[in-house]
């Protein structure tokens, strides 16, 4: 009976997959991207092989791609022709720096690291009938003097707009059974501000490199089958209310459904891609062309320094065949398969993780839809463990700052693929949308708003639940 309910839900796609009782996973689970997967590495590269079931000529544009995502810029002029064009503000020279190995970025771990993979989202309140446009179109009002991001870093003849500065406080919780944890609650500072006061009611929203396989699956699920999960209104009363987010989309000049970042503040990769190409990096590209990056009116000399623009590459620093080759190659980066998937303490945990609520936002299953245009990542049944809404996760992980329809205590709901491979890949086990949590379980543990329920039953628990549970989420 419950194989062929399972056997229903594949076809129908989106629907939630009951747990089986049987103590096994359900068919295909053991490869979360369906054809796609790859095999399961035990080193760092194990976020940076292609999809599995693309052809030779695919990997040549795969490959293409790598080296865009690779590439480091640099300031103008220079001698070359296909690299210059660097900030002149900026929060790294390449995406690999805040994405290393594709994995999770992490925050500074003393006074003397640095940021690169965790940085500050910048704004301030709307206060006119311009702002309220602005915020149509940008999700976000920037703010006057620093923009929309900070950034740490200048190209010569250039200052930095200041550096990032955390503190932590640690908070002790009890577990049952006599056991513990202690929770560190970041704050945090800009340093050194480097053009005029900072106003005091700026919004800081941190934001650390998320990890990168499965991004063109998650693409693919159609928009029908996230907004079948929403209920804004709660009207099944379970305490679950995931809502979309909706944004602008660029390409289109219309109103989108957010899917990346993490509160679903792009519609597509494209955009993803190229916003961060402009703000991270400063290069400017066909969707965004301002060379000049984040710079803002009154910071003059960024607006008057050097671009890279150039005939060669459209005009731009960035040509479109360098943005198609960068999208192909963050369409296609493989998830990992899940050799443990049958493991009994596995699997116990997997009842743990749906009998405590987890799974009513890390929706487990979907199956993507139909492209002709890419067939590698058509109709496959894929196990990403998202609703892709957004969910209020409370007043301790709130940041205060919406975007688009998100709240200040809103965010999306994080992929979980892959995050047993983040100590492997990244060297870190840092998570969230800062990286305040130091294990999985401290992950949890900060869950608040509609999760409050579900991180209680798991501080309620026996420790060898808790056990089990973390030994689930380490084997996706």
């Amino acid at each position: 009976m419950i194989r062929r309910l399972v056997a229903t839900a594949l076809l129908l796609g989106p629907a939630f997959i009951a747990v089986a009782d049987e103590g096994r996973p359900a068919p295909g689970e053991a490869n979360p991207g369906g054809a796609t997967t790859q095999p399961r590495l035990a080193t760092a590269n194990a976020f940076s092989a292609s999809v599995a079931n693309i052809g030779f000529d695919d990997k040549m544009t795969f490959a293409l791609g790598r080296a865009i995502f690779r590439k480091l810029w640099v300031s103008s002029p220079s001698s070359t022709t296909a690299s210059d064009g660097l900030g002149p503000l900026y929060n790294a020279r390449s995406c690999l720096r805040c994405h290393l190995k594709n994995g999770r970025g992490k925050p500074p771990e003393g006074p003397d690291d640095n940021a690169v993979s965790l940085f500050l989202r910048l704004s301030i309140p709307a206060r006119n009938d311009a702002d309220l446009v602005t915020l149509q179109r940008h999700g976000v009002v920037a703010d006057t003097r620093y923009g929309t991001q900070l950034q740490p870093f200048a190209v010569p003849g250039m200052t930095a707009e200041g550096q990032l500065h955390i503190s932590y406080t640690e908070t002790r919780v009890e577990l049952s059974g006599g056991d513990e944890a202690w929770l560190r609650s970041p704050t945090y500072r800009i340093l050194e501000p480097a053009y005029g006061p900072l106003q005091s009611d700026m919004q800081l929203s941190p934001r650390i490199a998320p990890p990168m396989p499965g991004l063109g699956l998650l693409e693919q699920i159609s928009e029908a089958d996230i907004l079948s999960q929403a209920d804004p209104q709660d009207r099944d009363g379970d305490g679950i209310s995931g809502r979309p987010n909706r944004v602008w989309d660029q390409a289109r000049q219309t109103e989108a459904l957010g899917r990346f970042g993490w509160k679903a503040g792009n519609p597509s990769l494209a955009q993803q891609n190229s916003s961060a190409l402009q703000s991270d990096i400063g290069i400017g590209n066909p969707m965004f062309p301002a060379a000049t990056g984040d710079c803002t009116a009154v910071q003059a000399v960024c607006l008057q320094a050097p671009d890279g623009n150039t005939p060669l590459q459209d005009g731009l620093e960035a040509s479109q065949q360098m943005l198609d080759w960068l999208l192909f190659y963050s369409r296609h980066l493989a998830v990992s398969a899940r050799p443990d998937a049958a493991d009994p303490e596995v699997q116990a945990g997997r009842q743990l993780f749906h009998d405590s609520g987890c799974a009513s936002c890390h929706r487990p299953h979907f199956v993507t839809a139909e492209t002709p245009q890419l067939p590698a990542l058509s109709r496959q049944p894929i196990w990403p463990y998202t609703d892709l809404l957004l969910h209020d996760m409370g007043e301790g992980l709130a940041d205060h700052r919406p975007e688009f329809a998100a709240t200040g205590r809103e965010w999306r709901t994080a992929p979980l693929w892959g995050i047993g491979q983040t100590q492997t890949v990244s060297g870190h086990n840092y998570y969230l949308h800062d990286g305040r949590a130091r294990s999985l379980l401290e992950a949890i543990l900060w869950h608040g708003g509609e999760a409050t329920a579900a991180r209680q039953r798991v501080i309620s628990m026996p420790a060898r639940q808790r056990t089990q549970l973390i030994r689930f989420l380490e084997s996706l």
